[in-house]
């Protein structure tokens, strides 16, 4: 429980240093200018950008507003009666707009915003934790919530902010280095280290109450040194000798949910079948497989494949790898019909290129299409296969349409 006085000191220092971090890029997040009667919700990865865009949404109301992040240490000990001090302040005030970010941390927060809905407040809502925030949205909120979600910059965003032109020079730097801001503004490793290292210990760790930190760490390594690998619960469940798969399992939600890794899933129509068939693996970042690998060998091309699923997962989440005779990297899904079809190649040449065609075609064969896509580094070709024609095209260039 905290005094009326110590939440108006904290919402006035906030207010304060916000208002002195200048300018920043704006994110392209749309969907909350006539928003009134539902809260807008903004999930994302730790430190990607998520309490900016809410100073950004903060700055285009033409009204009185607070805006609190929870994970002020003057904060803790915030409990669900502490909202009704903040009510008389907002009263006090004459606010009618709340932003509230990383609410996830305060228990029951969503009778709070429910009430404030119903009196005409608007609500924007910032989160780290993907499940934590749904499980309380879809109880006291049903229906009263718009959520997006919102990734470190794409390559468009990037060359914004590093003022950097269209070109090969500047897709190598962005698929090695990834999109995180405030490691574009150092460019000092350490950041991503200890940004990784916060994700499982303050989002993971604290928040779920593990015991086993070490063998947590180490299957993150792990995890984080084989983008685009493929995995099996069982697989990893006798790397790491952990006693069932289960607990395996429970640890990749955790990281799914904390937004640092995604699994693929292998195609397939059955449900059960896809979820016992072998999974690949990808970062929400390319600068956290750089410098928190123990890879001492980049490979190019799982670098290059991992940027392109997080270009394509900011679009759907319906997101699936074939395989059959051969293999295509990514095939996706709009309401589950497939929209396309890509393979990620660093750089086409003799002893590769029977290989990605013949596994894109593949694929384009057994969902019906004439087009498919080959990312690569800096290619540029088309090549036709009967009645096939499969694209190459350069990153710098295919990304700028994501």
């Amino acid at each position: 429980m905290l005094t009326k006085q110590t939440i108006e000191q904290v919402i006035t220092s906030q207010r304060e240093r916000l208002s002195k971090a200048g300018s920043t890029l704006p994110r392209p997040v749309h969907g909350f200018a006539n928003l009134t009667s539902h809260a807008f919700i903004v999930t994302g990865v730790r430190r990607c950008g998520k309490s900016t865009l809410l100073q950004q949404i903060n700055n285009t109301l033409e009204q009185e507003s607070i805006y609190i992040n929870f994970e002020d240490p003057r904060l803790a000990g915030f409990e669900l009666t502490d909202f009704n001090r903040l009510q008389e302040i907002a009263e006090k005030n004459s606010i009618s707009a709340f932003f509230f970010d990383e609410i996830q941390t305060i228990d029951k927060w969503e009778s709070f915003i429910r009430f404030r809905l119903d009196e005409g407040y608007r609500i924007f809502i910032s989160g780290s934790n993907a499940t934590m925030l749904s499980k309380e949205l879809g109880t006291k909120l049903t229906g009263r919530h718009i959520s997006k979600e919102l990734f470190p910059f794409s390559y468009r965003e990037f060359l914004q902010f590093t003022k950097q032109p269209e070109s090969e020079t500047s897709s190598e730097s962005y698929i090695t280095g990834g999109g995180l801001p405030e490691y574009l503004k150092t460019n000092q490793p350490e950041v991503l280290m200890q940004l990784f290292n916060d994700i499982i210990i303050r989002d993971i760790t604290l928040r779920y109450n593990i015991k086993n930190i070490t063998t947590l760490q180490q299957l993150a390594v792990w995890l984080v040194s084989n983008p685009g690998k493929l995995f099996t619960g069982n697989s990893l469940r006798k790397l790491f000798q952990i006693g069932s798969s289960s607990s395996i399992m429970e640890y990749l939600n955790f990281f799914n949910d904390a937004y640092l890794f995604f699994y693929v899933p292998r195609f397939s129509f059955s449900g059960k079948v896809q979820l016992v068939n072998p999974k690949k693996i990808y970062c929400i970042d390319n600068g956290f497989i750089q410098h928190n690998s123990v890879s001492f060998s980049p490979d190019n091309g799982r670098f290059l494949e991992n940027m392109v699923f997080l270009h394509l997962r900011r679009k759907t989440k319906e997101i699936c790898y074939f395989a059959e005779k051969n293999e295509c990297d990514f095939v996706t899904f709009q309401q589950k019909k497939p929209e396309g079809i890509y393979q990620v190649c660093w750089q086409l040449n003799h002893d590769n290129l029977n290989r990605e065609l013949n596994g894109l075609k593949e694929a384009m064969d057994y969902f019906g299409a004439t087009q498919g896509t080959i990312v690569t580094f800096n290619q540029n070709e088309t090549f036709e296969i009967g009645n096939k024609t499969c694209n190459a095209i350069p990153f710098y260039e295919w990304a700028k349409t994501i």
